[in-house]
């Protein structure tokens, strides 16, 4: 089962930007990642992908643990899904852009709903960025690095 949702998160649809083509981004220092969605197989999944590109992921299944985690260990970025039990990746987001200790960490939306209103209402609670699933690798890595070096990532 573990297979067929990873294959699913991630769609080999071709992008401009696919990674292949791309010469990695050199890490100078450990590059934290919060990856934050209820689903274990796709926190797992993007775990697995992110750390063959070289990052340290935290995981969060939910908005309050994402909440402490991003105060705690002050990620280079978060990755948040919206749909979740409790408090929701909204919720979350308006709580860390609240937050002084948790304001500039770059958040970037994962979600299965590409709704204009959606994405509108996210960039209004302070996401710095959008991805829907399914994830196309390259666009992953593309907006990561854009919000990481936003100097050095040309599409």
């Amino acid at each position: 089962m573990e297979r067929k949702i990873f294959g699913s998160l991630f769609s080999r649809g071709s992008s401009t930007s696919d990674r292949r083509s791309k010469p990695r981004t050199p890490k100078t220092r450990i590059i934290k990642l919060l990856v934050v969605d209820d689903s274990r197989t796709v926190v797992h999944s993007l775990r697995t992908v992110l750390e063959q590109d070289g990052y340290h992921v935290i995981e969060a299944y939910d908005g309050m643990t994402a909440i402490e985690l991003a105060k705690a260990h002050q990620p280079d970025l978060i990755l948040m899904d919206v749909i979740m039990p409790g408090l929701n990746g909204f919720q979350a987001t308006r709580k860390i852009r609240k937050d002084p200790a948790t304001r500039s960490i770059p958040i970037i939306i994962i979600s299965a709903t590409e709704q204009p209103t959606e994405q509108f209402w996210l960039t209004k609670l302070g996401a710095n960025d959008f991805l829907g699933k399914p994830i196309i690798r390259g666009d992953l890595f593309t907006k990561v690095e854009s919000q990481l070096y936003p100097r050095q990532v040309v599409a």
